[in-house]
């Protein structure tokens, strides 16, 4: 199992586009991407810039090929000009 968190900074004009695009990004994912397990995104509640998509995938191959899909390819770039700075990602395997 892989487990993906990623957190973003949203420049606070633009909160409600992030959430926009980003729910499109998490319904398409839901929807279409084999090996997909969780894939949700998380609004921090004190302080509401701060966004964390939360993610479960079968193996590293659905990951990647998630990654590959394109809504991801269309949706991620609009995502990136809305944050302020740059994003952090995580990418963890259980420790066995």
């Amino acid at each position: 199992m892989i487990y993906v968190v990623a957190k973003n900074s949203v420049k606070v004009d633009k909160i409600e586009d992030y959430i926009k695009l980003a729910k499109k990004l998490v319904e398409a994912t839901n929807k279409f991407d084999e090996g997909c397990v969780e894939y949700e995104l998380l609004q921090d509640i004190n302080n509401t810039q701060i966004f964390t998509m939360i993610e479960q995938w079968e193996s590293k191959e659905a990951l990647d090929a998630h990654l590959s899909a394109t809504h991801v390819q269309e949706i991620l770039p609009l995502l990136r000009d809305l944050r302020d700075g740059a994003g952090d990602v995580n990418i963890y395997q259980k420790v066995e």
